[in-house]
């Protein structure tokens, strides 16, 4: 019943930034878990980011630390991915999810996934 709805993806510059925005619609108290991956054609599924709706601290790939930030707006149901010093390796899809838990996210575990949305560096 939980439904993802994505935006903010683009073509960027390299070293731009960009803010993807999440917003989780139906019993999204039930699956606190939110986070995001990403993915390239031909590639596996790629885990980017994660964090629990009422826990403190966040999990990132190590290629992506220091660089993006997720974030939470508890009024509106939001998650954020603000993704600063963006390169070209970043490009892809990009997707939000949820689960039970913020492990549940970082290992895929039972996840309901976004629609994606396409993020694109160029150098």
């Amino acid at each position: 019943q939980v439904q993802l709805e994505e935006s903010g993806g683009g073509v960027v510059q390299a070293g731009d930034s960009l803010r993807l925005s999440c917003v989780e619609r139906g019993r999204s108290l039930d699956r606190p878990g939110m986070g995001w991956y990403r993915q390239v054609p031909g590639q596996a599924r790629e885990f980017v980011a994660g964090v629990a709706w009422h826990g403190h601290g966040a999990r990132y790939l190590d290629s992506v630390q220091g660089r993006f930030t997720i974030s939470k707006i508890d009024n509106e149901n939001m998650v954020i991915l603000q993704m600063n010093d963006l390169k070209v390796e970043d490009t892809g899809v990009y997707y939000c999810v949820a689960g039970a838990t913020a492990a549940d996210v970082r290992f895929n575990r039972s996840l309901t996934w976004g629609q994606g949305t396409q993020v694109t560096v160029s150098s």
